[in-house]
C-alpha cells in the first residue's frame, strides 16, 4: 500500500456535494491528518448548488483542523463571502475551478471535448482515481413518472438518457473504479416496452459498444455494495438497491448503487457493512432549539398573536368537540393540553443557538462552530396549520403517521382525490408526520415545494422541517452550509447522497484503490 496518497474523485451531476463530501471527508486509515481523497472536479449546471460545492471545495481545501478561523466568522454573518475568498485567494481560487458550473447532455450541454480536455487537465496524470454520480432521476423515479403519464414525449425526455454523458466520460478517461447512483424506480423504468436499467447495465458492463468501438476492449464487471461477487446481466437488478437504514443512517432510502471495476483489475471489492446503529428523527433533531412558523400572509407584528389564534381555532372543530364519542378521545386529551400551553411556551421563529446533537457527535458536530445553520421554520397557511396539528397529535396517540382517509372531513384539502376517500396512492400519504422513534421517509427535493410530507412530530410547534433538520436527516455534517435561497437549499438537500453513506462507500473505493498495482 502506498502511503499517504491523496486519489482524485471525479463528481458528475454532484448536486451540492453528498457523495463528493463524504469521500472528501475520508482521512486515511494510516494517517488521520490527511485526506484520503480530494474532488479533482465537480460538475454541475445548477448556480445555487454550484455556490455550495464551491464553498465546501474551499473547506476542504485545508487538511483536517486546519481551516482558518475566516470560515467559522463567514458562517456566523461576521464577513462577506466575498471577503473569506479575498483572505484566502490561493484556496478560493482552486474551488472555484474544481467546482465547475457545466451542463452536460441536452442541446445546451457543454461541448464533449471541453469536458474532456477539463477533466485529463483535473486528473494531471493519475491512473488511480474514482468516478462517481447519479445522473438526475426524475425521469426514473415513480412521481416523476406520474407526473408526465400520458404526456406522449415522456420517452424522449433527454433526462432518460442523461447516464449515457456518464458513459462518455467512462470511455473517455476509463477509470478503474466508478460509482453510479440512482433511485429505486430506475427498476421499474422502461422505454418503449424495455427495462432501462437493463440498457444501463449493458452499456456499463462494455461502455465501448454504445458508441460502436467494439474494439476498444473497454469492459467494466460489475458489482453490488450490498451483495457480494460480480453481477451477471441477467441477475436480478434489486441487488444493486443500498437500503441506507440498515447502515446507520436515519432515513429509509433506498437507493441503486453500482460499482465498476475495469475488467483489467483482478481485485474484487468488498460490501458495506450493516451496522447495530439505529439513530431515530428525534435522535437526529429533537436537540435542535424549537420554532413555530409564521402563517402566510400575516404581518411580523401580529403573527404570534394570528399563531394563537389559528391553532385555538381547532377547539370549535367538530373532530375536537366530537372527539370523545368518535374515538379520539385521547388525541383531543392530548391537544386540549398542548393548547393550553401555547401562551406559555416560547418559540422562535429561526434560531442560531447551537448545542450539541444527541446523536452522530463525531460525525455533525464541530466545537469550533458557533451558530446553527439554516434553522429557520418556512410560514404555512391557516388551514395546514390546522393538518399538521391533528396529524402530530394523532402520529403521538396512534404511533404513526395518519393516511388521508384519517383526517377529519373538515380538515381534508379542497381536492376531489382527498373527498374520494384519499384511496389513490399518490395522494394517500399528502400529510406525513416524521416519527419519533424511528428513522425519517426519504428525504426528496419535493421538501422544496412544500412540507406536507416532513411535519415536525411535536404537536407544540406544528410545523415542516426546516433545511436544517432535514440535513441531520441526510446526515450533512453541521459547518456544511447551503447557499442560495431557502428553497434553494431545500432542493439542495432532497436531491443529495447522504453524505455518511458516502463515506462508508469511500472506504470500500479506497480499498480497491490501494490494492491496484498499476506500473
Amino acid at each position: 500500500m502506498e502511503n499517504n496518497v491523496i486519489y482524485p474523485v471525479i463528481d458528475l451531476f454532484a448536486g451540492p456535494g453528498g457523495l463528493g463530501e463524504g469521500f472528501g471527508s475520508l482521512c486515511h486509515p494510516r494517517n488521520p491528518n490527511s485526506y484520503a481523497f480530494k474532488t479533482a472536479i465537480s460538475i454541475e449546471k445548477d448556480e445555487s448548488a454550484r455556490s455550495t460545492l464551491k464553498l465546501r471545495h474551499f473547506y476542504r481545501g485545508f487538511m483536517p483542523g486546519n481551516v482558518p478561523d475566516d470560515y467559522y466568522l463567514y458562517l456566523e454573518g461576521a464577513i462577506s463571502l466575498e471577503e473569506l475568498y479575498k483572505r484566502h485567494p490561493a484556496e478560493a481560487s482552486h474551488a472555484e475551478y474544481t467546482a465547475w458550473r457545466c451542463t452536460l447532455g441536452g442541446k445546451d450541454g457543454e461541448p464533449q471535448e471541453n469536458v474532456k480536455t477539463r477533466i485529463t487537465q483535473a486528473l494531471n496524470g493519475h491512473k488511480k482515481w474514482a468516478l462517481v454520480g447519479g445522473p438526475p432521476c426524475q425521469a426514473y423515479s415513480k412521481v416523476g413518472r406520474s407526473r408526465m403519464k400520458g404526456n406522449p414525449d415522456f420517452e424522449n425526455d433527454p433526462r432518460h438518457f442523461l447516464y449515457k454523458e456518464y458513459l462518455r466520460i467512462i470511455i473517455d478517461h476509463k477509470p478503474p473504479v466508478f460509482v453510479m447512483e440512482n433511485v429505486r424506480g430506475l427498476l421499474s423504468s422502461k422505454i418503449q416496452g424495455r427495462p432501462v436499467i437493463n440498457d444501463i447495465l449493458r452499456d456499463l458492463s462494455k461502455p465501448g459498444s454504445t458508441v460502436g468501438d467494439e474494439s476498444s476492449g473497454l469492459e467494466y464487471r460489475l458489482y453490488s455494495l450490498s451483495q457480494s461477487g460480480v453481477m451477471s446481466l441477467d441477475a436480478d437488478p434489486s441487488v444493486f438497491i443500498v437500503k441506507a437504514e440498515e447502515y446507520g443512517i436515519p432515513q429509509a432510502r433506498h437507493r441503486i448503487f453500482i460499482l465498476g471495476i475495469r475488467s483489467n483489475i483482478d481485485i474484487e471489492p468488498g460490501i458495506l457493512k450493516k451496522s447495530n446503529a439505529h439513530p431515530t428523527v428525534k435522535d437526529m433533531i429533537g436537540d435542535l432549539p424549537k420554532l413555530r412558523s409564521s402563517i402566510s400572509g400575516s404581518g411580523l407584528a401580529d403573527s404570534d398573536k394570528r399563531w394563537i389564534q389559528t391553532l385555538e381555532e381547532v377547539t370549535h372543530q367538530s373532530w375536537f368537540t366530537e372527539g370523545r364519542e368518535n374515538g379520539m378521545a385521547e388525541l383531543t386529551t392530548i391537544a386540549e393540553k398542548v393548547l393550553s400551553s401555547f401562551k406559555e411556551q416560547e418559540f422562535e421563529k429561526s434560531s442560531k443557538q447551537y448545542t450539541p446533537p444527541t446523536a452522530l457527535l463525531d460525525w455533525l458536530w464541530d466545537d469550533r462552530l458557533t451558530v446553527l445553520l439554516s434553522h429557520e421554520s418556512r410560514s404555512h397557511m391557516q388551514s395546514d396549520l390546522h393538518r399538521y396539528f391533528f396529524a402530530s397529535l394523532y402520529a403521538e396517540v396512534k404511533h404513526t403517521a395518519p393516511k388521508l382517509r384519517d383526517f377529519p372531513e373538515e380538515l381534508l384539502p379542497d381536492h376531489k382525490n382527498a373527498h374520494q376517500g384519499g384511496t389513490k396512492h399518490d395522494f394517500a400519504d399528502r400529510f406525513r408526520v416524521q416519527l419519533p422513534d424511528k428513522h425519517a421517509t426519504t428525504i426528496t427535493s419535493h421538501i422544496s415545494k412544500d412540507g406536507h410530507y416532513y411535519i415536525h412530530y411535536d404537536p407544540a410547534q406544528c410545523r415542516s422541517l426546516t433545511v436544517r433538520e432535514a440535513a441531520r436527516l441526510q446526515t450533512f455534517p453541521d459547518n456544511y452550509k447551503f447557499e442560495g435561497n431557502r428553497t434553494a437549499q431545500y432542493h439542495q438537500v432532497g436531491n443529495a447522497v447522504p453524505p455518511l453513506l458516502a463515506k462508508m462507500i469511500a472506504e470500500v473505493i479506497l480499498d480497491v484503490l490501494e490494492r491496484i498495482r498499476i506500473e
